[in-house]
C-alpha cells in the first residue's frame, strides 16, 4: 500500500459529512473553466455532487487511460503503479465533498480546512509528502481599470492531482488539453501538472501588467495635462497594483520552495528547466509591479507638487489683483481729498457772515483761488510722493 493510501485508510478522523444525493436526474458535466463572473464578493453556492466534478482522468506514461465519474471510483481505480497518477478537478464543491476528497486521498484538514473558506494568500505548504499550493489568478478590466481575481487551490501527491475552484480560474481545459497533447511532460507526474497551472497563471499576469502599464501611460498624460480629476485616478489605480502585488509576490516565495525541494524529491532535470522558466517569469511580473507601485507614488507625488503650484499662482493672482484694486482705491482717494479742498475753502468763503475781513478785502478773491492751488499742490505732491497717484 502506498503512503497516500495509507494516510486515506486513517483520515477517518475527521468529520465526514458524505452530501445528499439528488433525484437521479442526469446534468452535463461542468465545464473544466466557470462560466461565472469573476469575482470574491458574495456567498458562493456550492453546485451539485454530479456538477462538482469538471473534470477527472487516470493517466498513465502520459496517456489517458480511464475517466471516472467519482472521487470513490478514481480511488478504487487507481492501481499504485509507477507512471500512473489521477488527475481531478472540482468546481466550487460543499465541505461535504471536500471532507469526502480528503478521505479518498489523505489530505491534511488544515489545508482542506483552506480549501473550504477560500480566499486565501498564495502559499505553498508541505503534509509529508503531499503539496497544497494556492494561486491567485487575474484579469484586468481596462474599461473600469480594476484587476479581478481568482483563486484556485491544488493538492499534489504522488499519484494524484486534485485542483478546487470556487470562482473561474485560469482555463484549467485549455491546461488540460496542452499538457494531453505532449505525453512526454504529462508522463513526469503530478509536479508536470502542477507546472503547468503555475505556468497558466503566470502567463496570465501578462494582460494585467499591459494594462497597468498603459493606464499609467495615460494618467501620466493627464498630470501634466492639467486634468483636476487625475487624483481620484492615481489613488484607485494604486489600489488596484497594490492588490495585484499582493496577489504576485508570494509567487517567489512558492517558486524558491518548490526549487528548494527539487533535490530532495528528484525533480526531473527537464521539469526543473521549466519551473526555472516559470519562476523567472514570475520575477518579472514582480519586478513590474513593485515598479508601477513606485511610479504611481512618483506620480502623485509629481501631481500633488503641479496643483500646489496651481493654487500658489492662483493665490499670487488674487493677491495682484487686490493689490491692483488698492492703488485704484488710492488714486480715487487722493484725487477725491484734491479735489474736496477748493470745494471746502469755497463753502467756507461762501458763507454769508458779516465779520468776514476777506470780503472786503481787495485781493480776496485771489487769495481764495490761490489758496485753493496751493492745497491742491500740496496734497498731489504728499500723495505723489508716496506712490498713491
Amino acid at each position: 500500500m502506498s503512503d497516500w493510501r495509507a494516510r486515506a485508510a486513517r483520515a477517518g478522523r475527521w468529520p465526514l459529512r458524505p452530501p445528499a444525493h439528488g433525484t437521479g436526474q442526469q446534468t452535463d458535466p461542468a465545464p473544466e473553466h466557470s462560466m461565472d463572473p469573476w469575482t470574491e464578493h458574495g456567498p458562493q453556492e456550492p453546485v451539485p455532487l454530479e456538477r462538482s466534478v469538471v473534470d477527472a482522468a487516470i493517466y498513465r506514461d502520459g496517456q489517458r487511460v480511464e475517466t471516472p465519474s467519482s472521487l470513490a471510483e478514481i480511488y478504487d481505480r487507481l492501481p499504485g503503479e509507477p507512471g500512473t497518477m489521477a488527475w481531478i478537478g472540482l468546481f466550487r464543491p460543499s465541505p461535504a465533498q471536500l471532507w469526502e476528497a480528503a478521505e479518498q486521498f489523505g489530505l491534511h484538514e488544515l489545508a482542506v480546512e483552506d480549501a473550504i473558506v477560500a480566499h486565501q494568500r498564495p502559499k505553498l505548504e508541505r503534509y509529508g509528502k503531499t503539496l497544497f499550493v494556492v494561486l491567485r489568478s487575474a484579469r484586468y478590466m481596462d474599461e473600469v481599470e480594476e484587476v479581478d481575481f481568482g483563486e484556485i487551490h491544488i493538492f499534489v501527491g504522488p499519484e494524484f492531482v486534485l485542483t478546487v475552484r470556487h470562482s473561474q480560474a485560469p482555463d484549467l481545459a485549455d491546461v488540460r488539453h496542452r499538457l494531453e497533447g505532449d505525453p512526454e511532460l504529462l508522463a513526469l507526474g503530478p509536479e508536470a501538472v502542477l507546472y503547468a497551472i503555475l505556468d497558466a497563471v503566470v502567463d496570465g499576469y501578462a494582460p494585467v501588467v499591459a494594462g497597468l502599464q498603459h493606464d499609467i501611460d495615460e494618467i501620466e498624460t493627464e498630470v501634466f495635462g492639467g486634468d483636476p480629476k487625475v487624483s481620484r485616478r492615481i489613488y484607485e489605480l494604486s489600489r488596484e497594483v497594490v492588490d495585484f502585488q499582493r496577489a504576485t509576490r508570494p509567487l517567489l516565495t512558492i517558486m524558491n520552495g518548490l526549487q528548494a525541494g527539487f533535490q530532495k524529491y528528484r525533480t526531473d532535470e527537464e521539469l526543473q528547466r521549466y519551473l526555472r522558466d516559470v519562476a523567472d517569469h514570475a520575477t518579472t511580473v514582480v519586478e513590474r509591479v513593485n515598479g508601477f507601485r513606485q511610479m504611481l507614488g512618483d506620480i502623485l507625488t509629481v501631481n500633488a507638487t503641479l496643483v500646489s503650484q496651481a493654487q500658489n499662482e492662483e493665490m499670487k493672482m488674487l493677491a495682484e489683483a487686490g493689490h491692483a484694486q488698492n492703488n485704484e482705491i488710492k488714486k480715487i482717494s487722493s484725487w477725491a481729498a484734491i479735489l474736496f479742498a477748493p470745494t471746502l475753502i469755497g463753502t467756507v468763503y461762501g458763507m454769508n457772515f458779516v465779520n468776514m475781513p476777506e470780503l472786503d478785502w481787495r485781493f480776496g478773491y485771489p487769495f481764495a483761488l490761490a489758496l485753493m492751488i496751493l492745497v491742491c499742490i500740496s496734497l498731489y505732491v504728499v500723495f505723489k510722493h508716496r506712490d498713491w497717484l
